[in-house]
């Protein structure tokens, strides 16, 4: 039988939303994780991606590892082109703003940091032989 990646991202959700935001079984149990629906750079359809967080300030800032794949995920390009989202974590839903950071002081800083707060995604550089791309998450004001 194949490997069902929506299926696998429902029961991921269904056991976040059980247990306020936290995953409890599988290979991301642990793990700080978010929800982002961005809209995509080409259909303009909603587009749903589970992330990894960490925080800067009262922002969330998130990797476009793609698990360590070497070409960076669409997600990137949906919130490039599309920088308003909406965001799930914990029990709460929020609309926000992204900005994409690709190079430079601020990219590296926030990569040290993402990396210190999640240790597995320190050999992704190597891995994906590319600068990953860091997005910050910044909730809109009510």
């Amino acid at each position: 039988m194949a490997w069902d990646a929506a299926a696998f991202e429902d029961a991921l959700i269904a056991d976040m939303r059980e247990h306020d935001g936290n995953v409890t079984t599988g290979p991301l149990a642990g793990h700080p994780l978010l929800v982002m629906t961005s809209t995509g750079a080409k259909s303009g359809e909603p587009r749903r991606a589970i992330l990894t967080y960490s925080k800067d300030g009262d922002d969330y800032v998130v990797a476009g590892t793609a698990g360590g794949s070497p070409t960076t995920p669409s997600w990137v390009a949906n919130v490039a082109s599309h920088p308003d989202v909406e965001v799930e974590i914990g029990n709460r839903t929020f609309h926000a703003s992204t900005r994409v950071v690709r190079e430079g002081e601020e990219r590296d800083r926030l990569w040290e940091a993402h990396v210190k707060r999640n240790p597995n995604f320190a050999q992704y550089p190597e891995q994906t032989g590319r600068v990953i791309p860091m997005v910050r998450i910044s909730e809109d004001a009510a």
